[in-house]
């Protein structure tokens, strides 16, 4: 049995994976607790979300084979250390390392969106290389090539988000402008479309689909944001599949029937483009599939060779 804790910036997703040998993992039991915030927090509450799957499995913490967890922020995947994590507030913390100590059992970090790449093409039973689109408050992808994670040189492979698209565009967050991310993200939706609903996504659609011009035309810089990630993505690592995910992929059909129309369009005006058949490989994330939950399960198998640090 394999745990993944997926540490989100407001709770823990956490499952039990059958460790039988399968190409897709079974995840048996789910839980789910706050994050907490600061590492004390943090810490107390994954030990916590282990403990209850634990239980529910029936098997000892110190019979676990493993022990995963995805993170936000920069990760380390070698050493476990998590070095920025503002929404949890963890900054160069050893949390591989002080989780194994807890648990007595390996454990590996991961970055979260890495982990949701590896829980998509392991949990959807994906062939070949697959690039994670996560459309969620930013964006960014994760990468599986040939069945590895790649997180490049200093750990960016897949920060699409910050490849700067329109020298005049709004300044993001990461400080440079025109970010892919201000045209492509829910941070991108409230931008453009000004709200105080609770999803601004979901308003913006919900109001172009009425007919408003003005939603009508924030709805094309969105969805033609998207388009210009999925063209980025197929065109630099060239994957079989672009699988979205992230709290926009709840909008399903509604925005992928417009972002594939944007690629059929490209794809009109370019026999290039339309050689790459992008539409094809698109597909959405089953809704309620845990991936980086599943995925941090599954990189914890990585830990297995790894001797757990100051158990003691």
């Amino acid at each position: 049995m394999r745990l993944g804790l997926d540490i989100g910036g407001t709770k823990i997703d956490a499952v039990a994976v059958a460790d039988d040998g399968a190409r897709s993992p079974r995840p048996v039991h789910r839980v789910r607790l706050p994050s907490g915030f600061g590492t004390d927090e943090v810490l107390d509450n994954a030990v916590e979300a282990a403990r209850r799957l634990s239980a529910l499995t029936g098997v000892p913490l110190g019979r676990l084979a493993s022990v995963g967890v995805g993170v936000p922020g920069v990760v380390d995947a070698t050493t476990g250390r998590v070095g920025h994590a503002v929404n949890l507030g963890l900054v160069d913390t050893a949390l591989g390392d002080e989780l194994a100590r807890r648990l007595g059992v390996p454990v590996r970090v991961e970055n979260d969106v890495n982990a949701a790449a590896l829980g998509a093409w392991h949990a959807m039973s994906l062939q070949g290389s697959i690039a994670y689109l996560n459309l969620g408050t930013g964006l960014a992808a994760g990468l599986v090539l040939d069945g590895q994670v790649r997180r490049g040189a200093h750990g960016a492979a897949g920060e699409i988000g910050h490849v700067p698209v329109d020298p005049a565009g709004a300044w993001c967050a990461c400080g440079q402008r025109g970010c892919l991310e201000t045209v492509a993200s829910g941070s991108a939706a409230a931008r453009l479309w000004p709200t105080t609903a609770l999803h601004p996504a979901r308003a913006l659609l919900d109001a172009a689909a009425d007919g408003d011009h003005l939603a009508v035309q924030a709805r094309r810089t969105l969805v033609d944001g998207v388009a210009q990630a999925v063209r980025l993505l197929a065109l630099t690592v060239d994957v079989q599949t672009i699988v979205v995910g992230g709290g926009m992929s709840a909008l399903g059909d509604e925005l992928m029937g417009p972002v594939r129309e944007a690629l059929a369009h490209q794809a009109a005006a370019s026999s290039f483009i339309a050689s790459l058949d992008l539409a094809s490989r698109l597909v959405l994330l089953p809704a309620g599939l845990p991936a980086a939950a599943v995925g941090a399960a599954m990189a914890g198998a990585q830990a297995d060779l790894v001797p757990v640090a100051t158990l003691s």
